[in-house]
């Protein structure tokens, strides 16, 4: 699992957060190690290979903050295009591809829909969401997806999306002439739901060997 370091003037990061939480946790006979990486379309890439050579896992589920979403949003394809930034390294892309001979996409391997329906089980809201974007977060979906397909692993990965913490949007400004504030869901819920996600991709991972 990874989440990112903060972002810019930020101090702090739910979904780097939530990574070292987990980290060294086991779930549904899943040992689970957290990382985090860079806010950085440079330097994302070797990072995230570092992790997986060294870790060799079977289930890969990356995470990142939305700060505008109102739930959790698990993402169905990474694009083969950054265009963003600043990134934490000043660096901003237009309409670059992530790898220039990658193919155009690539679609998740974790058992997006069933994800969606376990959340929402739970009491936690969530969807199936067609966009990664085309920040760090599509890249991170992307390099990890095919990093996977062109080392021909036998591993499962996949992308999903969390809002603020209710600290961080109690914090931020506010952002319509209503005066309300962004949206925010507690830390426990958030971590609840990628438990959640990793217990049905653990099943699923299973299902498929039989």
């Amino acid at each position: 699992m990874t989440g990112f370091e903060p972002y810019k003037d930020e101090k702090f990061n739910p979904s780097g957060e939530v990574a070292s939480r987990l980290n060294g946790r086991v779930i549904n006979g899943i040992e689970v190690h957290g990382a985090i990486i860079p806010v950085s379309f440079k330097r994302v890439r070797d990072a995230i290979a570092k992790n997986i050579e060294e870790v060799k896992p079977k289930i890969i589920i990356n995470l990142g903050l939305s700060p505008k979403i109102t739930c959790i949003r698990v993402e169905r394809v990474a694009i083969n295009i950054m265009d963003g930034g600043p990134d934490n390294d000043g660096y901003t892309a237009t309409d670059e591809p992530i790898v220039s001979d990658g193919p155009a996409a690539y679609f998740a391997t974790i058992p997006v829909k069933k994800i969606v329906e376990a959340l929402r089980k739970e009491g936690i809201p969530a969807i199936v969401s067609n966009s990664a974007g085309t920040f760090l977060c599509n890249c991170t979906m992307y390099h990890t997806l095919h990093y996977i397909a062109t080392k021909k692993l036998d591993a499962i990965a996949g992308f999903m999306h969390i809002p603020y913490t209710l600290k961080q949007a109690a914090e931020k400004p506010p952002r319509s002439f209503l005066g309300m504030p962004p949206p925010g869901m507690p830390i426990d819920i958030i971590e609840k739901a990628i438990e959640i996600a990793i217990k049905v991709s653990a099943e699923y991972l299973r299902s498929r060997s039989l």
